[in-house]
């Protein structure tokens, strides 16, 4: 549990987001063809990440919630829907044939059954969900522990950051993905989320399989997960900054 001063300082940085995101939203098209307002971005980025990471311990715990708390309606945001042929039939089927791959720079690739995730090493969480638009929800998060799946796999030294490859598809930029670094892939909050409110999770909020990273805002929260891939670098991935957001003027790290 946080204390006042987390607190506060999360709310603060809460509402800052909030401001700049409704920016973004209002006029993201012009202000990301700004060299000069792209460099603003990237430098503000690498301040909030060096000021909460210097306030912060790597194993300080976003503030989780009671029972009682949990909201009565949670916005499913992004993608609600995947339109890809297998997707849509592993749903079907409850997706007992659809598998996680793991790969890159790690010393054993791996596939996954959802089965199978459901009996690593778990953690259940209630927990604030704060989207950049603005609005806020808390929910209830079950998922196998990011940093044990890892150990298993066995990350080689240069990998730096894991990227989350997803199903999902916005507009004409291709499959949405994010990234995060190993500080957060081994928090113990971030999780592989496969069940929401004590139900198997929903198609809306990214069945069978989500990231929780909860120390940060909403769009680092990748839906329909398929594929976690360990990396040195993005640099020459896609846009090059780490996320499908990003590649759009976002910030990379969107710590709260």
């Amino acid at each position: 549990m946080a204390n006042e001063r987390g607190l506060t300082r999360r709310g603060f940085l809460i509402r800052g987001a909030a401001v700049g995101g409704a920016a973004l939203l209002g006029g993201c098209d012009q202000l990301s063809q700004s060299p000069s307002f792209r460099e603003m971005l990237y430098k503000a980025e690498g301040a909030t990440q060096r000021v909460q990471r210097l306030v912060l311990s790597e194993r300080s715990l976003a503030r989780e919630y009671s029972e009682a708390e949990l909201s009565k309606h949670f916005k499913a945001n992004g993608s609600t829907n995947v339109s890809d042929p297998a997707y849509q039939q592993a749903a079907q089927n409850g997706f007992a044939d659809w598998r996680l791959e793991i790969d890159g720079l790690v010393a054993r690739p791996t596939s996954l059954s959802l089965d199978e995730l459901r009996k690593l090493p778990a953690r259940t969480q209630i927990t604030r969900h704060d989207c950049v638009e603005g609005w806020s929800a808390i929910g209830k998060w079950t998922g196998a522990q990011l940093g044990p799946l890892l150990q298993s796999v066995g990350l080689k030294p240069e990998a730096r950051y894991l990227v989350f490859h997803c199903t999902d598809t916005l507009g004409l930029s291709g499959k949405y993905y994010e990234s995060i670094d190993l500080i957060d892939a081994f928090h113990p909050q971030t999780i592989l989320a496969y069940d929401m409110n004590g139900a198997a999770l929903p198609v809306p909020h990214g069945a069978p399989l989500r990231l929780r990273v909860e120390r940060q805002l909403g769009y680092k929260h990748a839906k329909y997960v398929e594929r976690i891939e360990a990396v040195s670098s993005f640099a020459m991935l896609r846009g090059g900054r780490g996320g499908f957001w990003e590649d759009l003027g976002y910030e990379w790290y969107a710590g709260i």
